[in-house]
């Protein structure tokens, strides 16, 4: 296109050429063959190093493929984003993996009986016997920790955030943070030397939630209190020109604000606690029949149950194992459920 006498030409664009649609696929198919053919021509083996040896591959030819066509520029981006996905799918996959063959696993044993039943009476190579006992004990121990550590926990976060100001306030944070990194098997162990021991009580699923509360005690404060730092300040401020006492406003305010925050917090603690194992072996002891009555004698629990057939040497015992974990995974995903429908609620409400 020629230009008007006297009128400068429009400078040309500067564009350098793409990569064409087909090119990353055929790069991936690519590094797939090469890997394929190293490998049948090598000592390599192995499924994960297949998918390492392809994954470098493709990124190493993206990468030098983009620099000569795209520039250096785009080729960084390129290599960035590539690896981003790649650590996204290395950390995802795991947990596919883990529940994909936990469901493929349980569903072999899972029946309407074996949800129904107990193992009073069951040997086992017995395929009879089921987790009713087992479901019942977590239940109530996870629903009795709840109830210890939840208010506790709410009420310690607002004192943090809303009352705290010397060196109270700073012991109490430093406890804190001690317990959200204690074992729990410290927890089951304290509960043992102090209610059992020292106390006389008897095994039972209350001294499980004992052990369990203590573990949920510093999840619940410290979501709470985060959830109650972003609640703005203007809402408190405006409650407090109103002439609103201070308590009143974290109850009737600050609180429903950050309700949904709060139960999300909560249910981190609860989905925490509800696989533990460690502290039900020296605690609730386990039982084969079914004991109603968390407060009095021995008591079964999910974890518990699919540690103790996991370590017999039986196939249908390790069946069983496995579809108490997938019966203990829905348990916990039917709470998360429940959790956010609540916190949606809350929210509408407010």
């Amino acid at each position: 296109m020629s230009s008007t006498p006297g009128t400068p030409a429009a400078p040309p664009m500067l564009r350098r050429p793409r990569l064409p649609g087909w090119a990353l696929p055929a790069i991936a198919v690519a590094a797939v063959a090469v890997t394929a053919l190293l490998f049948a021509v090598t000592p390599m083996q192995g499924r994960a190093d297949f998918l390492v040896f392809a994954a470098v591959l493709y990124i190493v030819a993206q990468t030098a493929l983009s620099a000569v066509v795209e520039g250096s520029r785009k080729a960084k981006d390129r290599f960035v984003t590539t690896m981003l996905v790649v650590c996204t799918v290395a950390a995802v996959l795991p947990l596919v993996a883990v529940l994909g063959f936990t469901i493929v696993k349980g569903l072999q044993a899972l029946s309407p009986a074996f949800l129904t039943t107990t193992m009073r009476g069951v040997a086992e190579q017995d395929p009879d016997g089921g987790i009713y006992q087992a479901i019942v004990g977590t239940i109530q121990q996870v629903g009795l920790a709840t109830l210890l550590a939840v208010p506790f926990g709410i009420v310690v976060a607002i004192y943090l955030v809303e009352y705290s100001s010397g060196r109270l306030g700073r012991l109490v944070s430093f406890y804190v943070d001690v317990m959200t990194g204690l074992p729990s098997i410290v927890a089951g162990l304290f509960i043992l030397a102090f209610w059992i021991l020292a106390l006389g009580q008897p095994f039972s699923g209350f001294a499980g939630a004992l052990a369990l509360a203590i573990l949920m005690l510093p999840t619940v404060v410290r979501a709470t209190e985060e959830m109650l730092k972003i609640v703005p300040a203007g809402l408190r401020e405006g409650s407090y020109a109103l002439g609103v006492r201070k308590w009143v406003t974290v109850l009737r305010i600050v609180l429903p604000t950050a309700l949904p925050g709060i139960v999300t917090g909560v249910m981190l603690a609860v989905a925490r606690v509800t696989g533990e194992t460690a502290p039900l072996l020296v605690t609730v002891f386990g039982n084969t029949a079914l004991n109603a009555n968390p407060f009095s004698g021995p008591q079964a629990a999910l974890p518990l149950f699919v540690y103790q057939e996991a370590g017999l040497p039986d196939e249908t015992a390790i069946n069983r194992a496995w579809a108490a974990a997938l019966v203990l995974i829905i348990i916990v995903l039917l709470l998360n459920i429940i959790a956010r429908f609540i916190a949606r609620f809350a929210r509408v409400r407010g």
